[in-house]
């Protein structure tokens, strides 16, 4: 019965191997050189074996009568060499690890279990070595497949992050030449032809067309560039002729900072990795000495207590068994490649994660502290209101514009903008600008006030209060009020989304942080939702506001995250548990402070990486409590002699590529 169902596995492990040797001469199958021959070694080892499992039993019956225990040797001959072609390398690893003095690991631990399968079938003289070649078969086969199961997740996030350019166009003499982007200057000139990449940050000179951004934000919807409009490295070129000024080294520019960030991710390890390397160098010389004690008590406790035969063969039997189930390869495999897959997942969506330490903190969000300027709203003063009582709207705007003409104050910049031409200096004369109050000039001959309420107290004009949030900005034209400008910075259309966004992610506060008047900051929140608002805060002040919530949290475990963008956030963003800066268009000071980059300026990304790292932490304690339960029940029924080595190797691998499996759906971000 168990010669049929052994015959039966062998079968199908021949047709597996196979079909993925033909598959595997496919150019895009992403099988590695590696892995073809451990294919061959499979499939050679498994058809030996199967012959082997259905010779008649006179086989070498002939061999004997010439050379009385020839038969047994030439069978034994067989096995043997049936055993090194699927092992010898897991041999030379177990080998290596004793001579460097790292002897507890998966492969010491098969080598002592099918070399003891071994010399236990040779005690007994049974000449069945069929079970100590399985279970090395059945381990390669399992650590196949987790090979090929985690170079396929490489590949996916190296083609998803295939964003570094090979070339850039520089023209000269008329032509275009192709050059390393390396040697590009800041300042050059380059050319950027459609369907190709950007290989340097830069500014376009000449040109529009449409960008593809996928790979820096994850947005599927092309961005139009022009003439003046910034432009980031990494993105493709979709339709028409760039030239691009850069302002930027390669080095510097982002697409190499991103790959950057990438590629050094898994050098910090969160605790859940760390607590399993631990685990795994304490538990693999526990489990060695548990099958030893197995291996040994019992039949002494036999002999000595109770007269009764050792039965060592038993014994040693089951403590074989004891060490194939106990290989830690599921968690030591599935927890790093969870955390890889996850990093690479929140790559693929534009959020980038500067290590798997960050990711495990990010799952555990319960306060998110957000800047207002530039992360919950646009970062650009505008006119949202002009309430007038002598003059005519335009013509209230108009003189604004002509008395700010002089000043470089976003505001001066706000109002200009506001009067859609340049303004016409020529028209104005007698200009005086009084700090911390606002203006004065002679515009076409008419005496012109702009500022604030204490200018107007200042001239002695009564003035209309507003009931609007905002800068406002009080008109007198000849002695007499004219009425007031409001400016405000824009809320951003994604913000109100985002903050209903976190409560559905489970984040109980969210608090707002600005530098603003407490009237302009407590409206902002009221039409976001935010829960508490914290205003006319200077950077160090910002501090010290986080610091109060910091200590004000219900746990340890609970970690607090800051989402901003400016260079005034960066002392702000390291400070936090976690810091979330908006990358694409942030300071390079708050990019380097924080621990999350994310790749647009979308707010709502921010609910999006912490549910990517939840679900990515789930799959993590899925695997350690999968792998550890499966483990020692299988331990248990092996001590007890319930279960046998099949049974070991099938648990130990079938756990192992399911543990695999799993790690690899912290890939799939997308619908998150």
């Amino acid at each position: 019965m168990q010669q049929g169902i052994v015959s039966a596995l062998l079968a199908g492990v021949v047709v597996m191997a196979v079909v993925m040797l033909l598959l595997g001469r496919r150019e895009n199958a992403g099988m590695t050189k590696k892995q073809k021959r451990m294919l061959a070694r499979i499939l050679a080892s498994s058809l030996l074996l199967l012959v082997l499992q259905n010779l008649p039993a006179t086989a070498f019956s002939g061999l004997d009568a010439a050379v009385p225990g020839a038969g047994l040797a030439a069978g034994l001959t067989l096995y043997l060499a049936d055993y090194l072609i699927i092992g010898y390398d897991i041999l030379r690893k177990a080998i290596r690890g004793i001579g460097n003095r790292q002897v507890f690991d998966e492969s010491f631990l098969m080598t002592v279990a099918t070399v003891g399968a071994f010399a236990l079938a040779l005690y007994e003289r049974s000449g069945d070595y069929t079970e100590a070649i399985a279970v090395m078969l059945f381990y390669q086969i399992g650590e196949w497949f987790q090979s090929y199961a985690v170079g396929k997740s490489r590949r996916n996030i190296s083609e998803l992050m295939d964003i570094r350019p090979d070339y850039a166009n520089v023209e000269r003499d008329g032509r275009l030449e192709r050059v390393d982007p390396d040697t590009v200057e800041i300042g050059s000139v380059i050319v950027v032809q459609p369907g190709e990449k950007v290989p340097i940050d830069g500014v376009v000179t000449e040109g529009m067309s449409a960008l593809n951004t996928a790979a820096l934000t994850g947005e599927s919807l092309p961005r139009e560039v022009k003439a003046g409009d910034d432009i980031l490295s990494g993105c493709i070129n979709l339709s028409g002729v760039l030239r691009i000024r850069t302002t930027r080294e390669f080095g510097e520019s982002t697409v190499s900072r991103i790959l950057d960030l990438v590629e050094n991710a898994s050098s910090r390890k969160s605790r859940s990795e760390n607590f399993i390397s631990r685990f795994a160098r304490i538990y693999t010389p526990v489990v060695c000495a548990a099958a030893l004690a197995l291996a040994l008590v019992p039949p002494l406790v036999r002999v000595l207590a109770l007269g009764l035969t050792a039965d060592w063969g038993a014994w040693l039997y089951r403590a074989l068994t004891f060490l194939v189930i106990s290989c830690p390869c599921a968690l030591v495999i599935s927890i790093p490649l969870s955390f890889f897959a996850g990093i690479g997942g929140a790559s693929r969506a534009g959020v980038l994660v500067k290590g798997s330490n960050y990711l495990e903190a990010l799952s555990r969000v319960r306060t998110v502290v957000f800047d207002k300027t530039g992360t919950l709203t646009q970062g650009v003063f505008e006119v949202s209101a002009v309430h007038h009582n002598r003059l005519e709207e335009e013509k209230l705007v108009e003189y604004a514009a002509l008395a700010e003409s002089a000043s470089s104050h976003p505001i001066s910049k706000s109002l200009r903008r506001a009067y859609g031409r340049e303004p016409d200096r020529r028209r104005v004369d007698a200009i005086q600008e009084l700090s911390g109050l606002g203006v004065t000039a002679r515009v076409d001959g008419v005496e012109v006030a702009a500022g604030n309420d204490k200018l107007m107290d200042r001239l002695g004009i009564a003035y209309v209060p507003c009931h609007k949030a905002g800068t406002i900005i009080h008109m007198a034209v000849n002695g007499e009020y004219a009425g007031h400008i409001v400016i405000a910075d824009r809320i951003k259309p994604q913000s109100p989304e985002a903050i209903r966004a976190l409560k559905e992610a489970g984040v109980r506060t969210t608090v707002m942080l600005t530098g603003d008047a407490a009237r302009v900051a407590d409206q902002v929140a009221e039409e976001l939702g935010v829960d508490q608002t914290y205003s006319e805060l200077l950077p160090a002040g910002k501090v010290e506001q986080l610091e109060r919530l910091l200590a004000r949290r219900s746990s340890r475990k609970e970690t607090l995250a800051f989402v901003g963008d400016g260079i005034n956030d960066a002392p702000v963003l390291r400070r936090a548990d976690i810091g979330v800066a908006m990358g694409a268009l942030g300071s390079d000071a708050a990019i380097e402070a924080a621990d999350v980059v994310l790749m647009d300026d979308d707010p709502r990304k921010v609910a999006k990486a912490i549910r990517i790292a939840r679900k990515c932490m789930r799959i993590v304690y899925q695997n350690i409590s999968f792998a550890i339960g499966v483990k020692m029940l299988c331990l248990i029924l092996g001590a007890l002699g319930l279960a046998n080595m099949w049974l070991a190797i099938f648990a130990d691998v079938g756990v192992m590529i399911l543990a695999v499996l799993n790690a690899i759906r912290a890939l799939f971000v997308q619908k998150l």
